[in-house]
């Protein structure tokens, strides 16, 4: 169920994100799952440069972004702006 794509790494008002280019519950035939405190979304294990993580996909604005955590931002040396390869799969 690994599903790997390129996007660039966006700035958010809480963190940073990759716009997801597939719909998580059409491609993994999963539903959404409550997050947090009015957040439903899809949790994911993802890899990028060989560091593992676990993370989100959340809906905005009939788009899919996977959040990256800035301590992620930072170990993987990623740089807003840039193209960034990465791996996303369902979490166990």
């Amino acid at each position: 169920m690994m599903k790997s794509f390129t996007g660039e790494l966006l700035s958010g008002h809480k963190q940073d994100a990759l716009e997801v280019p597939f719909d998580p519950a059409e491609e993994w035939k999963l539903q959404p799952q409550p997050l947090w405190r009015g957040r439903r979304g899809f949790k994911v294990t993802a890899k990028i440069k060989g560091f593992t993580f676990d993370s989100s996909i959340v809906p905005r604005q009939k788009r899919f972004f996977l959040l990256i955590d800035p301590e992620v931002v930072k170990s993987a040396g990623l740089v807003r702006g840039r193209l960034i390869k990465i791996t996303v799969a369902p979490a166990p």
